[in-house]
């Protein structure tokens, strides 16, 4: 459903959201043209109360929030922001305004989920995954497999990258096999989630 804000009443206020992270980062207040320069400029900007202006944050720090996406809530009267930060969000140098640490970058899983979706329900010729997907499950598992051996030899060196570059492998392949046995990553993790409740 496409919402639009209201401001009607004043300023909205604006919640800001790791896009990565998930972690709640700040909140500020928004006018039209605030919201506006946003969409606009790819960096959050507020309306400032004390100073009466705009103002965007990082504008003298540098620690930009650089927009991604923006939802309005139920009443159209509250604005969430997912950005990803340059910096520090909090003028205290706290990672947040509560100073919480912001890291882990989960939530990128699922937004590959979605995309590995995608990329099995319209499939193009161009997308490596769509070709996956096309040549079926034995070929998926065996790619699986194939990568879980080339990580396996790289841990037993020292090259860094390398081994960076298999684990990522790997877990994309994996994600990929999860979606081809319809079987969403949350199914997995209540597995886990059981065994560690039952100790």
């Amino acid at each position: 459903m496409n919402r639009q804000a209201d401001f009607s009443k004043g300023l909205l206020p604006a919640i800001i959201q790791d896009f990565y992270t998930g972690k709640v980062l700040m909140q500020g207040y928004m006018n039209a043209e605030a919201l506006e320069k946003t969409l606009s400029d790819g960096k959050v900007t507020f309306y400032s109360r004390s100073k009466e202006r705009l103002w965007t944050k990082g504008e003298s720090s540098n620690n930009f929030l650089n927009y991604k996406e923006h939802q309005l809530d139920c009443d159209g009267d509250a604005i969430l922001i997912k950005a990803v930060p340059d910096g520090p969000t909090c003028h205290t140098g706290d990672d947040t305004c509560w100073s919480e640490t912001n890291t882990g970058k989960v939530m990128f899983i699922q937004q590959l989920t979605e995309i590995i979706k995608d990329r099995k329900n319209n499939p193009t010729d161009a997308s490596y995954t769509a070709s996956l997907f096309k040549k079926g499950i034995n070929k998926i598992a065996q790619k699986v497999g194939e990568e879980a051996v080339e990580l396996v030899i790289e841990a037993k060196d020292d090259n860094k990258d390398l081994f960076l570059g298999e684990a990522a492998d790997l877990l994309f392949h994996y994600l990929i096999l999860l979606e081809a046995k319809e079987i969403s990553l949350d199914e997995v993790l209540n597995v886990l989630i059981t065994r560690h409740q039952s100790k």
